[in-house]
């Protein structure tokens, strides 16, 4: 199992690690709105994080740091006890977002962040009924992976969790808390999946046996088989995706494109979908446009 950490690691310097790459969530962005990969991977403009959003990368932190106790300290109350110091030290690396619960007043303040917490716990309760921890013992967490195709495209992303049984057979696990439309939701779940799917049987040179999807709001299970000849249909829209990305990066003409999911988005104002006027474009970045931030990691 890898080491827990809550926090992306600092970009590195080396030439190889600095290539421009693909990330899931910046593909999906792309493919949902051209001109939303822009804002986020190229002009990368702020955005304000939910509460939600930030309640899913805690509970994905803390259960990284359970799987890294020992299996017998994997139950629900040492998962509770794990969510105020790991909060203090995401509030620590991230402190805009203690700005979620500021109040004038301080005690309402308090018993938002309190009742938040709780409801952290709570997706922590759901994720215990869907399976019991103490049985298993990951390959690895939060796993960085990254590789690049033949035709040159480089993927790269972090994968919630692998596991590997003892007659070897692969599963890779996500994660989901939250509360986006459920169907949305699991089409691009499903992206993301089959894009770390691909990503492992280029590294490994094994189709991943199964996929699973955890959704701890409902307390639901998704599993999916992928095969060899699907993810290399998916690994040529990858290259397509790919490539349409460099020609609009070339151009700058990212275009807008309206879908149900711009009622979530933090650009309307400046989307001229709505009437607003996108920044003057900055050009194409270097070295990379396909990052994930931790908030990525957690949707």
């Amino acid at each position: 199992m890898t080491q827990s950490t809550t926090e992306l690691p600092a970009a590195a310097d080396t030439a190889e690690q600095r290539k421009p790459a693909l990330s899931p969530s910046r593909a999906s962005d792309f493919k949902q709105c051209p001109l939303l990969y822009r804002f986020r991977a190229v002009d990368k403009i702020p955005e304000t994080p939910s509460k939600a959003q930030v309640r899913g990368t805690l509970v994905h932190a803390v259960l990284e740091r359970l799987f890294a106790l020992p299996a017998e300290q994997r139950v629900p109350a040492r998962a509770k006890e794990l969510l105020d110091p790991v909060w203090a030290e995401l509030s620590e690396q991230n402190p805009d977002w203690t700005a979620l619960f500021s109040d004038d007043d301080a005690a309402d303040g308090e018993k938002a962040t309190s009742d938040w917490l709780a409801s952290a716990g709570e997706l922590l309760d759901t994720y215990f009924g869907l399976e019991d921890p103490s049985a298993l013992e990951p390959q690895a967490c939060e796993e960085r992976v990254e590789v690049e195709l033949g035709s040159g495209v480089r993927l790269r992303g972090y994968v919630d969790r692998i596991d590997v049984a003892e007659t070897g057979e692969v599963r890779i696990v996500d994660y989901k808390t939250g509360a986006a439309p459920r169907e949305i939701g699991e089409i691009k779940a499903m992206f993301q999946m089959k894009f770390y799917a691909l990503v492992l049987w280029r590294l490994r040179g094994a189709v991943p046996d199964q996929l699973k999807l955890m959704y701890l709001t409902d307390g639901q299970s998704l599993t999916y088989a992928p095969d060899e000849a699907e993810l290399r249909r998916f690994e040529r829209t990858l290259e397509a995706i790919w490539q349409a990305i460099l020609r609009a990066g070339k151009s700058g003409d990212f275009r807008a494109s309206r879908s149900k999911l711009c009622d979530w988005c933090d650009h309307k104002a400046r989307c001229p979908e709505f009437g607003g006027t996108p920044p003057e474009y900055p050009g194409w970045p270097e070295p990379d446009a396909g990052d994930e931030t931790v908030l990525d990691r957690a949707d």
